[in-house]
């Protein structure tokens, strides 16, 4: 079933991506629709086959980004009976998409790994009329001469005489030439005659370079990064800038909060983020914030990126409304266990239950509840137990018609994949009739039931939302990271509407939920977050902070349900705005960007850089792709807070349920 759901990718990479981006040519298009490029990529790569970006493939080598192997082929103005020669057959990928416009293709890898492993997937996948040579790519394949096009997939110092011998009359060769290394023109040469050859520049690229006879020698390459084309982006002065206009921060025991609360004003949400779920430091800070928010401006409730039957049980503590009954399950004892049940977050629990005894009236005690959706099961239970003490007629109906979900309790995302393919009915009829009627309940059990009905109604909520999620979620990760984001909103403002029109709120979730998603990368792509969606509903009365590191530990998993590890975090890559930070040699600090000391430094931030994320899930030796994504600091968030070295959180030891969630968006960059 997963194939679905990398085919609706594709669809999305090529219609909202490459049409948009200029590929015109309705052959490469129909060609980029019909190549897997999930199976040319590692395994652990797989997730990010779509993304519109080169990706490792091993021996320092890369896929190229699918603009660049359209907008190649595009240039090449192929024809169905055309003979094409490449240069550079990498995983095959490009081969198959070439593939699939012309006759034959004839493709050339100077690495034998990769050669031979291309070769076996090709014919695996039946693209029977690409033949793998082994071989220097710069002396071509004169045997197979002359060809109608060639592509050059590697920068080349010039253009080989030996591959524009090799061109037909009328043959077009397109190649990126550079006298650097790093930097390139993506050139197309049209051969008119014998010895008339035609040059047209097409715009600057990026590629590894190419090795052979009469390209780099082997001892003249330079370490080459990975990486999309893009040009050193850190301004001479820019960290010293930073230190300017940054405010220190000495230690949590001189901590002073005072110019921070000035600036987030009379803010009605504030939302507060961090780069990873396993930082100290991220949720000390978070807490501090949250403390003195609290004694000082009057907020009625924290909200954070977890499941709502797990951070109400917190909420009844903290609220001292402990219910006599035994519980028969533990709070946020989900993998990740350790996102939430660690002693940081367990002393601001401890903190907040004594601030409602001491401070605040009964009626008046600040609220901490939950905003995701993972809790499908959970939530049944907790609307079944309401109706079985309220309405024992309309439990036995709800009961059977929660029913048809019983048989994916053990893994909810195998429901999604049965319902989208047919196997098995859809239950959202039966879940949204449920809500419906928990819905119409309000004007008859509110004054009884009061808070008792409204944990009931979100629950029922998060069912229905639930049910929708895990039938989506095979459509692509923008989907269901959208309606995930879109449901903790909508939970944010009936908590909002609850506590009544001057209700004020704190948030802690991933900076991947939290930061602007428009500011992204994500946000070309169509994603929505958190944050986009506060600021454009609550405009200035949202104040937005994120934080971040260079180096340190963090807990994090290697997979998906893998046991929790203590991990080393790798220093900042050179593009990022991490790496800016460490230069300014200060520890730890404050930096205002939308009320700065410095409108220049907040104009120089403003260029996209990378900015690193953590999940749950970090992978060291994939970081760069796994864990950067493009941004506009500035326009993502309102304040940044800074830790140079940071440490892990310190989990608390749990029973785990018996219960297997999938891989919910936020394993990767919050994903």
């Amino acid at each position: 079933m997963q194939e679905l759901g990398f085919k609706h990718q594709r669809e999305k990479l090529v219609e909202n991506e490459l049409r948009m981006l200029g590929i015109r040519d309705e052959a490469v298009l129909h060609a980029m629709l019909s190549v897997p490029r999930e199976e040319f990529v590692p395994q652990e790569m797989q997730e990010f086959a779509y993304r519109n970006v080169p990706l490792p493939i091993g021996l320092e080598q890369t896929i190229s980004q699918p603009l660049i192997v359209a907008l190649m082929a595009q240039a090449l103005e192929l024809e169905p009976e055309e003979v094409v020669l490449e240069i550079g057959a990498g995983s095959g990928y490009a081969a198959a998409v070439l593939s699939r416009i012309v006759r034959d293709v004839y493709t050339i890898e100077r690495h034998q790994e990769l050669a031979e492993t291309a070769h076996e997937r090709l014919q695996r996948l039946g693209f029977d009329n690409v033949h793998v040579l082994h071989a220097d790519g710069t002396r071509g394949w004169p045997e197979k001469a002359p060809f109608d096009a060639i592509v050059v997939a590697a920068g080349s110092p010039g253009v080989p005489a030996s591959l524009l011998q090799q061109l037909g009359i009328g043959g077009r060769l397109v190649i990126p030439v550079g006298k650097e290394q790093d930097q390139q023109n993506l050139i197309r040469v049209i051969r008119r005659g014998a010895d008339h050859f035609e040059y047209e520049e097409l715009g600057d690229v990026r590629f590894v370079p190419l090795i052979g006879e009469v390209g780099w020698k082997e001892e003249e390459k330079i370490e080459h990064p990975s990486l999309p084309a893009r040009r050193p982006s850190h301004k001479p002065g820019l960290p010293e800038m930073i230190r300017d206009a940054a405010e220190p921060i000495p230690s949590f025991v001189e901590l002073n909060l005072q110019p921070l609360l000035d600036r987030i004003g009379d803010a009605r949400l504030v939302l507060i983020g961090e780069a990873s779920h396993g930082t100290s430091e991220f949720y000390r800070m978070r807490a501090e914030i949250t403390k003195a928010l609290l004694e000082q401006k009057d907020f009625d409730f924290v909200a954070i990126e977890a499941d709502w039957p797990d951070a109400y049980r917190i909420h009844d503590y903290v609220t001292h409304k402990e219910r006599d009954e035994p519980h028969d399950w533990e709070a946020f004892s989900r993998f990740p266990t350790w996102m939430w049940r660690n002693q940081e977050v367990l002393d601001f629990i401890h903190w907040l239950r004594e601030f409602n005894l001491k401070k605040r009236s009964a009626q008046d005690r600040v609220g901490f509840f939950g905003l995701d959706l993972y809790s499908l099961f959970t939530s049944i239970d907790c609307v079944l137990k309401y109706l079985d003490s309220h309405d024992p007629e309309a439990a036995l109906i709800a009961r059977n018609r929660y029913g048809c979900l019983t048989p994916w309790e053990g893994d909810p995302a195998l429901y999604g994949q049965a319902a989208i393919s047919g196997r098995y009915r859809s239950c959202e009829s039966d879940v949204t009739r449920i809500l419906q009627e928990m819905l119409q309940r309000r004007t008859e059990a509110a004054v009884r039931d009061g808070e008792e009905l409204f944990n009931a109604q979100l629950n029922a909520q998060l069912v229905a939302d639930a049910e929708q999620y895990y039938r989506i979620m095979y459509y692509g990760s923008d989907d269901s990271w959208n309606h995930r984001d879109t449901h903790m909103v909508n939970v944010l403002e009936k908590l909002l509407e609850r506590c009544g029109p001057e209700s004020k709120a704190i948030v802690w979730e991933h900076n991947s939920h939290l930061g602007n998603a428009a500011a992204t990368e994500f946000g070309k792509h169509g994603q929505i977050n958190v944050g986009q969606l506060c600021r454009e509903r609550y405009g200035k009365d949202v104040y937005i902070i994120g934080q971040g590191t260079d180096h340190g530990t963090v807990a994090a998993a290697s997979n998906w349900e893998a046991p929790m590890e203590i991990k080393e975090v790798r220093p900042a890559h050179p593009d990022s705005y991490e790496r800016l930070m460490h230069l300014s040699e200060m520890n730890a600090f404050f930096l205002p960007l939308t009320i700065s000391k410095s409108p220049q430094l907040t104009t120089a931030l403003a260029k996209r850089h990378l900015e690193r994320a953590i999940g749950v899930i970090y992978r060291p030796d994939t970081e760069r792709h796994s864990h950067y994504f493009d941004a506009s600091l500035p326009h993502q968030f309102d304040e940044w807070i800074w830790f140079d070295e940071t440490s892990a959180v310190h989990p608390l030891t749990t029973k785990q349920r018996q219960e297997h969630e999938p891989a919910h968006p936020f394993a990767i960059i919050d994903r």
